[in-house]
């Protein structure tokens, strides 16, 4: 079974590359806590999606720390690596968003695989769950999308944006984007459009289990994307609306996966202390090896 990990973000709101800020009691990233857990639920083939000034750096690091028997990929997320024929003239400093950084690894994917953030930490149980989702479906276009309680998702130094859920009993009927959520003296409320929460919907955190058909779904998506020349400066094409598409166009289903699961992220700098506490006690109480890797 396959991780994709998608650390190409530059992390403006939170002031560096936090993929890479050692969180860890023995200064591990974020990522390898995540690496490390899907590890030990039978993953054995690790991508990891970066910027491409920082492959050869994360190519040795994880492989002085992984186990031999697992297969690692890091590659580099580039404006250039486009689908045939498209020339594109924009100037942008940023690559074309999530959806072009799973594209990246078409080549070396073949069977279903999971997707995250490397910057988030999505608990255990989330990837007992996933695991489970794949050795069930086979090789089957099914998608899953591996879900979090919205109250247990903000953060105590800002707005958030999530993907709302809308659901028919465990079936992912659409992703609803809402981009400043935050709780506002105990009411959990959208700046943006003023819609509440009662905090118990189940959101998206770019957790997802795709099929390999999602390769050519981003290929038409980046064409028509570059080929209608709208705002090719700063637009990006983002995973989750390319999977809702393929779900509105009946080409996939979508199970809704409760995570039953902590999640925690460092969106803003502030949250770094939180995440280094959690850490720290989840290695105290035996949860994780320290070092990580022996």
């Amino acid at each position: 079974m396959t991780l994709l990990l998608m650390a190409a973000g530059k992390g403006s709101r939170y002031g560096k590359l936090k993929q890479f800020d050692g969180l860890g009691p023995r200064e591990e990233f974020l990522m390898e806590f995540s690496i490390y857990d899907a590890i030990q639920e039978g993953f054995d083939h690790i991508v990891v999606i970066t910027q491409k000034t920082n492959v050869e750096f994360l190519k040795e690091h994880l492989a002085s720390r992984l186990p031999e028997h697992i297969l690692t990929d890091v590659l580099a997320q580039e404006l250039t690596d486009l689908p045939e024929g498209l020339e594109v003239n924009a100037e942008r400093g940023k690559p074309w968003g999530t959806a072009h950084a799973v594209w990246t690894a078409r080549n070396v994917i073949a069977n279903p695989f999971v997707v995250i953030n490397a910057d988030d930490y999505y608990g255990k149980n989330a990837y007992a769950k996933a695991a489970s989702f794949i050795k069930q479906q086979g090789n089957t276009d099914r998608f899953g999308l591996v879900a979090y309680t919205l109250k247990d998702t903000l953060s105590d130094f800002g707005s958030v944006s999530r993907g709302v859920c809308k659901q028919s009993g465990n079936q992912l009927l659409s992703v609803e984007e809402r981009i400043q959520i935050a709780d506002k003296n105990g009411t959990i409320v959208d700046m943006d459009s003023g819609i509440q929460f009662t905090g118990n919907e189940l959101v998206s955190m770019n957790f997802w289990v795709c099929s390999p058909s999602i390769f050519g779904q981003i290929e038409q998506d980046l064409k028509h994307f570059i080929q209608t020349g709208e705002n090719l400066d700063k637009g990006e094409v983002y995973l989750p609306f390319v999977i809702q598409e393929m779900l509105q166009q009946g080409k996939t289903s979508v199970e809704v996966i409760p995570a039953d699961s902590s999640w925690f992220g460092v969106t803003y700098a502030d949250d770094k202390e939180i995440a280094l506490q959690q850490l720290s006690d989840m290695t105290g109480r035996g949860d994780y090896p320290s070092p990580l890797w022996g």
